[in-house]
């Protein structure tokens, strides 16, 4: 054998050559034979190949085993890359070089990271796929746990997690909708059971349980069942809503109906405003707490079947109310009736029974209703007959105003007088104007109906005829008064200076004589009427409503004397009126 190493000096460590050259001397000492010697070193030598080859084979089996564990890592990567869907991975070498425990220790990282992405990802597995359903079972009715659920490995894919999740979210789309329509059923319920005067816990209770809020419900049911229950549910309310409004507005209508007929008092109909503020709503307009509770509908029945037994004994008193009114309207359009002839009617009709008492008095509604038509249609002429009889009157008090010789005296209120005079001078000019339309218009409206329009019983046209024809005699009397009075100053003047020429003779004495005889202060008195006794006559009414005279054409012509002419003439001559055509 080679010479081996002595024992370091230095260390102090035990080698291979200081033991051989330790059992050199043994046997030196004890006197070993050499074959002795060569057969202890060869046993020596199979001992060391002995155990060389045992390492050997450690090595050989240590080696496979982590060329297994890498092919398995390898595998295992594979398979983790497939289930994650993942083609590649970023840290995973390309190439295989180096050591074996270099290659497990490049791949053992990936491992590890693709490992928890693993678990990661089955975890976002499980929690979408529970959620999923979870909101099946909300929807199908069911009260099923999620237990044990299990998450297929095989594909744990981005694509695959993706799928479960726009899956979740149409689920959850259609569960916010199922949800948004129940709360809508309850709201509508909870409006209708207010509006009814029914209990809204109990009935979204019996529909289901958990939309009853007083329970304490976290989630509520929004399965097909329960949506179909609480649709049910809002069509029979509004159904009972409809029948309920139906039979309200008819005692309601009744009400009225026998309120108008007896004229009952406002205080006595603001009792039932809850009943009758819903006599013309739509069924979608109710919607006051308690407006179509069963005892308000049937306080209402009470008080229609109380004021029928009523109606009976109260028909003459709402009658004659009936004829006061029709005769009122009358009497403001100037029409005259028969008011005691109307009034025996009535009496003997409700005493002999032969006529309905709701037939009567609507026969006198219809009679009411065609009296307000004929006196709409006559409105137009009234008021002009109204403006007429005012401008006559203030026609009628200038008269007197120009004959008073004391009206320009600083007295008291003498400037009011004056602008009162100034108004009516204005107003007096445009009676012919305002004459004259309203005979066109009294023709007019004759024609259109084929009848006279009277006025308090005389024929307006008539009226009108006779104020023109007074007018006309009245300016023709003023013009001859005129003459005479330039006539007595042209011979007054020819007395005091002597007979001059004069281009304009005075008239004749024949004519004056004519004027007298056509329209002077004497010959006309028949055809004369004052306007005071017109507007007393025509406006003097009556307790019954009748009229107490009949007017006759307002003129305001007034008998002027012989003495006063000449201060009529000059002051009718500050504001000359018109002549009628």
């Amino acid at each position: 054998m080679a010479a081996v190493e002595a024992e370091n000096p230095i260390t102090g460590q035990i080698t291979c050559g200081s033991l051989l050259e330790r059992l050199q001397q043994i046997w030196d000492e004890v006197g070993e034979t050499d074959d002795e010697r060569d057969k202890m070193l060869l046993q020596l030598e199979q001992d060391c190949l002995d155990v060389y080859k045992r390492k050997v084979d450690q090595a050989v089996k240590s080696r496979a085993h982590l060329l297994q564990t890498l092919a398995d890592a390898r595998v295992v990567l594979t398979n983790l890359l497939s289930a994650l869907g993942e083609k590649t991975y970023i840290g995973i070498p390309e190439k295989t070089s180096g050591t074996i425990k270099e290659q497990l220790a490049a791949i053992a990282p990936a491992l590890e990271k693709l490992w928890k992405q693993k678990d990661d990802r089955i975890k976002e597995f499980s929690d979408v796929q529970s959620q999923i359903q979870k909101i099946r079972s909300e929807i199908a009715g069911t009260s099923e746990q999620v237990e044990s659920l299990v998450v297929d490995e095989s594909d744990l894919s981005m694509k695959k997690l993706d799928e479960f999740r726009a899956l979740l979210q149409d689920l959850q789309k259609e569960k916010s909708e199922r949800l948004h329509k129940v709360l809508e059923f309850v709201s509508t319920v909870h409006d209708l059971c207010t509006v009814l005067g029914m209990d809204f816990l109990t009935t979204v209770t019996e529909v289901h349980p958990s939309l009853n809020d007083s329970r304490g419900t976290q989630s509520k049911s929004i399965s097909d069942d329960t949506l179909s229950r609480l649709a049910n549910t809002v069509l029979a309310l509004k159904e009972d809503k409809k029948t309920r409004l139906h039979k309200l507005q008819e005692w309601a209508s009744q009400l009225i109906d026998l309120w108008n007929l007896m004229d009952t008092p406002p205080e006595e109909r603001r009792l039932f405003d809850h009943v009758t503020c819903n006599i013309s709503a739509s069924v979608d307009e109710v919607t006051v707490p308690g407006a179509l509770a069963l005892d308000l509908i049937e306080q209402a029945e009470v008080e229609v079947e109380r004021l029928d037994q009523l109606k009976a004994s109260r028909m003459k008193e709402i009658a004659f109310k009936r004829q006061t009114e029709l005769e009122h309207i009358f009497a403001h359009a100037h029409i005259e009736i028969d008011t005691e002839a109307a009034r025996e009617r009535i009496l003997s009709l409700i005493d002999s029974g032969s006529v309905e008492p709701a037939e009567l008095l609507s026969d006198m509604d219809n009679q009411i209703e065609k009296a307000k038509e004929e006196a709409t249609s006559r409105k137009e002429i009234l008021d002009k007959v109204e403006k007429w009889m005012s401008a006559c009157e203030e026609e009628s008090w200038l008269e007197d105003y120009n004959r008073d010789q004391n009206r320009y005296n600083a007295s008291r209120g003498a400037h009011l007088n004056l602008k009162r005079a100034e108004k009516a001078r204005v107003l007096v000019n445009k009676i012919p104007a305002l004459v004259e339309s309203l005979i066109a218009k009294t023709r007019t409206w004759e024609q259109d109906r084929g009848m006279t329009f009277s006025y308090d019983g005389v024929p307006l046209l008539a009226m009108l005829d006779e104020y023109v024809m007074l007018r006309h005699d009245r300016e023709e009397e003023k013009k001859r008064l005129r003459d005479l009075k330039k006539f007595s100053e042209l011979s007054t003047k020819e007395q005091e200076v002597g007979p001059t020429p004069s281009p304009a003779r005075p008239p004749s004495s024949k004519k004056v004589a004519g004027a007298r005889a056509n329209g002077g202060a004497n010959g006309s008195t028949s055809r004369r009427l004052s306007l005071n006794a017109h507007q007393n006559g025509s406006r003097s009414v009556n307790k019954d409503g009748k009229r107490e005279t009949r007017p006759v054409a307002p003129v305001n012509y007034v008998a002027i004397s012989k003495e006063d002419a000449a201060s009529h003439v000059s002051g009718a001559e500050a504001e000359p009126l018109p002549a009628t055509p």
